[in-house]
C-alpha cells in the first residue's frame, strides 16, 4: 500500500509525542496550557489520536509507549505504518479503536483484541487485511461483543453465520484462553504468596532454597561429592538444614502477623484518641456559637454605645478564651498521642528485638550444622588422601576430583573454600533478615511521627483560621461603630 508519507522516517510513540498529543487534544485551550505547565497524569487521559491529520505525519511503525494510559477509552492510530496490533495490554477500558490505513495483513492478529472486553467500535479500513473475503465474518466471530466495524453496525445475520462458520475454532480458542487464565490466576496467587513471605522476610525459606544456593556457587562441591560416604552425609545434612529453615519460615510468618496486629491496634487507638479530641473540639465550638448566636447583630442594633462597647470587649475576650481552650485541648491531645506512640515504639522494638534474637539463634543452628558437616567432610577427605597415597583407594573417581588429592594442602584448601562459601551464604541471609526487620521498624516509627507532626500542624492551622474568622467579623463590627 503506497502512501504519500512513505519517504518520511518512521516515528516512535515516546514521552515527547504523547505530551504533544495530549496537550493539543485537550478539550479546552486552558487545559492544554495547564498540561504544559504542570505535566500530565496519563492515568486521567480518556481519548488519544495519533494519526497524521492531527499531529503531522507520525509514520508510527510499532505500537508502544502507551502503558501508562490505563483509563484510555478511545484510541486513534489512523494513517501510520503499523503492521501488528500489540503492546496495549494495560488499556483494559478501551472502547473505541481506530487503526485504519495501516499495514495490517494478518486476520489472526485481530484475535489479540479479544482481551479488551469493553471494545465496541473498531475501524480497520484501508488495511490489506480488509481485502480478505472472510474479513467481516472473522471479526464478528472472534470479537462477539463488537457493535460497530468500519463505521457500520454488525448485523445479527453476520454474527449468526460467523458463529456457525468459526464454531470449532472459537471453542478451541476459548479453551486455550481458559487455560491461560487459570495459569495466570495460579501465577498471581503464587506472586501474592511470595509477596507475603517477603513482607515477613522469610521468602524461599520454606524448602531447600538456601541450602541449594550454598552449593550453587560452590565450585568444589561437585568434586568433593565423589568422596566415599558423601551421599549419605550430604543427605543427612540437607534434611536437618532444611528443617531449621522451615521452622524459621513458620516463625517468621507468625511474627509478621503479630507485627501487623500491633500496627493495626496502634492505629485504632490513635484514631480513637484523635476522634475523641475532634468531638470535644467540635462541642466547644458549637457551645461557643450557641452562646453567642446573633451576638454581633444585637450589639450592632444597640442604641447605648457604652453597653455595645462593653459587649464587644466581652465578645473579644470570649474569642480569646475560645482560642486558649481549643489550643489547650490540642496540647492535651498531643500529649496523649505521644504516650500512645511511645507505647507503640516500645512494643515494636520489643517484637523486632525478639524476632532478631530468635532468627540469630536459628541461623546459629545452621552454622553449627555446617561446621559439623565441614569437620566430617574434612575427616573423610584426609582419610581418602591417605588411602590414595598408600594405593589403598580402589573406588572410582573422576580425574578432576583426583586432582584434589595431590597433597594435603590442596584437599584441605578445597574443603575450607567450600565451607567458607556456605557460611557466607548463611551469614548474608541472616544479615538480610535483620536489616529488613530493623529498616521496617525505623520506617514505621518515622511515618508515625511524620503523620502526627502533620496532623498537629493542620489542627493548629484550623484553629487559627477559625479564630481569625471570628476576629475579622469582630473587627468589621468595630469599624462600623467608629464610622457611626
Amino acid at each position: 500500500m503506497s502512501r504519500l508519507y512513505d519517504t518520511i522516517e518512521p516515528n516512535v510513540i515516546d514521552e515527547e509525542l504523547l505530551q504533544k498529543a495530549v496537550e493539543e487534544q485537550g478539550p479546552q485551550e486552558e487545559l492544554g496550557q495547564l498540561a504544559k505547565r504542570e505535566g500530565i497524569d496519563y492515568k486521567d487521559v480518556l481519548e488519544l489520536q495519533l494519526d497524521f491529520r492531527n499531529l503531522s505525519f507520525n509514520n508510527i511503525e510499532v505500537i508502544e509507549g502507551l502503558e501508562a494510559l490505563v483509563k484510555l477509552q478511545d484510541l486513534s492510530l489512523y494513517n501510520n505504518r503499523i503492521s501488528k496490533i500489540e503492546n496495549l495490554d494495560t488499556l483494559q477500558e478501551l472502547q473505541v479503536f481506530s487503526i485504519g490505513n495501516n499495514n495490517l495483513t494478518a486476520l489472526e492478529n485481530v484475535v489479540y483484541l479479544r482481551k479488551f472486553k469493553n471494545l465496541r467500535t473498531l475501524n480497520l479500513t484501508g488495511n490489506p487485511v480488509c481485502e480478505n473475503e472472510q474479513y467481516s465474518m472473522f471479526i464478528a466471530a472472534h470479537l462477539p461483543d463488537l457493535v460497530y466495524l468500519d463505521f457500520r453496525l454488525l448485523d445479527d445475520n453476520t454474527r449468526e453465520l460467523a458463529e456457525i462458520k468459526y464454531q470449532y475454532a472459537i471453542d478451541e480458542l476459548k479453551q486455550g484462553e481458559a487455560q491461560a487464565l487459570a495459569k495466570l490466576v495460579e501465577e498471581q496467587a503464587k506472586q501474592k504468596e511470595l509477596e507475603h513471605h517477603t513482607a515477613a522476610y522469610v521468602e524461599y525459606l520454606n524448602g531447600s532454597f538456601l541450602f541449594e544456593s550454598m552449593y550453587a556457587e560452590d565450585t568444589e562441591a561437585a568434586r568433593l561429592a565423589y568422596l566415599p560416604g558423601m551421599a549419605d552425609l550430604l543427605e543427612t545434612y540437607k534434611s536437618k538444614f532444611v528443617l531449621i529453615c522451615e521452622n524459621l519460615f513458620a516463625y517468621g510468618l507468625k511474627e509478621h502477623e503479630k507485627r501487623q496486629a500491633e500496627v493495626s491496634t496502634f492505629y485504632e487507638c490513635l484514631q480513637e484518641a484523635i476522634q475523641d479530641s475532634q468531638q470535644q473540639g467540635t462541642k466547644i465550638i458549637l457551645d461557643f456559637e450557641n452562646d453567642n448566636q446573633g451576638q454581633l447583630d444585637v450589639i450592632q442594633n444597640m442604641s447605648n454605645f457604652e453597653i455595645a462597647d462593653f459587649k464587644l470587649v466581652k465578645y473579644n475576650e470570649d474569642i480569646s478564651q475560645l482560642s486558649d481552650t481549643l489550643m489547650t485541648l490540642e496540647m492535651q491531645t498531643v500529649d496523649q498521642l505521644e504516650e500512645i506512640i511511645k507505647d507503640f515504639e516500645r512494643n515494636i522494638a520489643d517484637q523486632v528485638s525478639t524476632f532478631i534474637e530468635n532468627v540469630q539463634g536459628m541461623m546459629a543452628q545452621c552454622r553449627d550444622l555446617e561446621n559439623h558437616h565441614h569437620e566430617k567432610l574434612l575427616e573423610i577427605a584426609i582419610n581418602t588422601l591417605e588411602k590414595i597415597v598408600k594405593s589403598e583407594f580402589d573406588e572410582e573417581m573422576p580425574d578432576d576430583a583426583r586432582l584434589l588429592f595431590v597433597d594435603k594442602d590442596t584437599i584441605v584448601n578445597a574443603v575450607n573454600a567450600s565451607h567458607d562459601i556456605h557460611l557466607l551464604k548463611i551469614d548474608n541471609r541472616e544479615d538480610d533478615i535483620i536489616t529488613k526487620a530493623n529498616s521496617w521498624s525505623s520506617s514505621v516509627i518515622e511515618e508515625v511521627h511524620k503523620n502526627e507532626i502533620s496532623r498537629n500542624r493542620n489542627r493548629v492551622r484550623e484553629i487559627n483560621q477559625y479564630i481569625d474568622h471570628l476576629q475579622e467579623e469582630l473587627d468589621n463590627m468595630e469599624s462600623l461603630e467608629q464610622m457611626e
